[in-house]
């Protein structure tokens, strides 16, 4: 071999490795791209849902993550972290590793937060990225048959008017939006009901089926089975029209109540400075689980229809709702104690 041959083979070589480092300088600058390659996801994925088990948010999650595991073939694993309103999940799913790993299963409940809550360990809309809205039912006027005997909307109204401040209504905990929605249907029907916040809409929801409280104004997702069952019984969807799935509840209009409108939702947000690429592929995993015919006929039987809100949609409807809600809370006066 020549020099000049010699010369011309040790800058081929020297090109050649500057490409290849280059290239693993990008990987490591964009781990998500990196592990997209790769087949996100190759590990478990944690969900933390900021309820106790039972509660609204379970009753979409479950079925979404078994969907999920079914068609990855990783285990999308939900972890339960209730108090203050869902507020203490946040905290924890925020400071979560973006790893691509951890989402947050928040609600509702989220966008009324930052009114109630004034000095918050999270700010929903600056340390998550909004991934997908999961489901939007409206809320349902319940009560327990046996110590509410009533059959309609008109009946509960003249049974509060007749017994003020006698009857009570669980919520999942201050600031929520079962709260906030007992707090506006006695705005608008003029009469007195006691909160007993609970620590999520499930203890809640047990309590009212063991007649510890008289009614609830809850997610018809979490009331559903028991509706069902007889063992709790509907007055009204807080809704201009009927709920699909249950079409033998009255909506809000129906019921002389045409202001009352209420739905609780269910979204997934991201740690701030998860892969975008990782939010992508978790985004077409979803559209394909919205896709089946087994989820799409479980959301019905939920109240509601699979929904089609992604990414910057999202947000900005979760912006809408903060703002919205902030106005709420302003004039019912609404308390933490």
């Amino acid at each position: 071999m020549t020099e000049d041959q010699a010369r011309s083979r040790r800058q081929v070589l020297r090109q050649a490795a500057g490409t290849s480092l280059g290239l693993l300088a990008g990987s490591a600058g964009f781990p998500g791209l990196a592990r997209a390659e790769a087949g996100w996801p190759h590990k478990p994925v944690t969900w933390v849902v900021p309820f106790p088990a039972g509660g609204g948010t379970d009753t979409f999650a479950r079925p979404l993550c078994a969907m999920l595991t079914k068609q990855t073939g990783r285990q999308f694993i939900i972890d339960n972290k209730g108090g203050a309103g869902g507020t203490v999940g946040a905290t924890m799913a925020a400071r979560a590793a973006p790893d691509g790993y951890n989402f947050f299963m928040g609600a509702v409940h989220h966008a009324i937060a930052p009114a109630m809550y004034p000095k918050l360990d999270y700010r929903l809309e600056e340390d998550f990225v909004p991934v997908a809205l999961l489901s939007s039912v409206p809320q349902v006027i319940v009560v327990n048959p046996s110590k509410v005997p009533v059959k309609d909307v008109a009946g509960l109204l003249d049974l509060l008017r007749k017994n003020p401040g006698k009857l009570n209504y669980g919520s999942a905990g201050n600031g929520t939006s079962h709260h906030l929605a007992g707090e506006l249907f006695k705005i608008q029907t003029k009469t007195f009901i006691t909160h007993i916040p609970y620590r999520g809409a499930g203890p809640a929801l047990q309590d009212l089926i063991a007649g510890q409280v008289d009614l609830m104004f809850d997610g018809l997702a979490s009331s559903a089975t028991h509706i069902k069952s007889g063992r709790i019984k509907a007055l009204a969807v807080g809704a201009a029209k009927r709920a699909p799935g249950f079409p033998e509840i009255p909506s809000a209009v129906e019921a002389g109540i045409p202001n009352y409108q209420v739905a609780t939702w269910y979204g997934l947000w991201a740690p701030k400075g998860t892969p975008k690429e990782v939010i992508a592929a978790m985004q077409a995993e979803l559209k394909k689980a919205f896709a089946t015919e087994e989820l799409r006929a479980t959301w019905n039987g939920l109240g509601t229809e699979t929904p089609n809100m992604y990414g910057d949609a999202f947000g900005k409807f979760v912006h809408g709702e903060i703002v919205r809600w902030a106005e709420v809370v302003k004039t019912s006066g609404a308390k933490l104690d």
